[in-house]
């Protein structure tokens, strides 16, 4: 991959931000995760300059997305594009079975109950296991996920850092980047994704297929065509961003 290179029309471009492990370090629970000041005022002033043509795309509801973003609140989606909403505020949901949700929760439950250190934490209409603070339970809790999707083929299960989530099978970054392509300001423009996960790689494919921009962060394999090694690579490249200083048009997969 390429290093992102040193500038252009920004107002060509439609920006899509992952949250966790990119524009927030990971921390041992989701609750401690914060984005700095000076990455907000960035991102404020980017969004000004593209006229609101930025979203965040997170594995998080749309309720901690605007805690986090705060007072940034625009176009955004949520649980992997289960809950997205556009810049005019327009919000669709993707529907589930209400009590397929509270079966889940009631099996999840009781099957995590005796492993210290794992945390089931709810999304609405999806799951996370998380397991950061006890790893060794990482198989047992990938076998647990993968007989609920089995049971509930609606539902289907996503990798993350430390986490295995349950979320609609019909959600994923890629198809949430689409949507929301479609609609105003993004419409005509082309697509760039930052993002630190497998969650992100639905992401990733989507831009690169149309000659976008796609960078991940940190190490491992990805279909971005860019790298940046860490969030504070991050911080530098949003801030030279925000004041003209990155040529997009060098980095475009095309």
């Amino acid at each position: 991959m390429n290093e992102p290179r040193q500038l252009c029309r920004q107002h060509d471009y439609a920006f899509f931000f992952d949250i966790d492990g990119t524009l927030a370090t990971l921390q041992a629970t989701p609750e401690a995760v914060s984005i700095p000041a000076s990455v907000m005022t960035d991102l404020k002033q980017l969004a000004q300059e593209v006229e609101g043509a930025v979203a965040f795309v997170s594995g998080r509801p749309l309720s901690q997305i605007d805690t986090l973003t705060h007072p940034l609140q625009g176009a955004a989606a949520g649980i992997h594009g289960a809950e997205i909403r556009t810049f005019n505020g327009e919000l669709t949901t993707t529907h589930v079975d209400v009590q397929q949700l509270g079966e889940i929760e009631q099996q999840l439950s009781r099957e995590i109950a005796s492993l210290s250190g794992v945390r089931l934490e709810k999304k609405g209409i999806a799951f996370a296991l998380h397991y950061r603070q006890a790893p060794t339970a990482q198989q047992v809790l990938q076998q647990l996920a993968d007989t609920i999707v089995e049971r509930y083929p609606d539902f289907k299960v996503q990798a993350g850092k430390c986490v295995w989530e349950i979320k609609p099978r019909a959600c994923d970054k890629g198809k949430a980047i689409h949507f929301l392509m479609q609609t105003p300001p993004f419409t005509n423009r082309i697509p760039v994704f930052v993002g630190d996960d497998v969650t992100d790689e639905a992401g990733f494919q989507y831009v690169n297929g149309h000659q976008g921009v796609s960078i991940k962060i940190g190490h491992g394999e990805s279909e971005a065509t860019h790298r940046m090694n860490n969030v504070t690579a991050l911080y530098q490249w949003l801030d030279d961003l925000a004041n003209n200083n990155v040529n997009l048009d060098e980095m475009r997969s095309v």
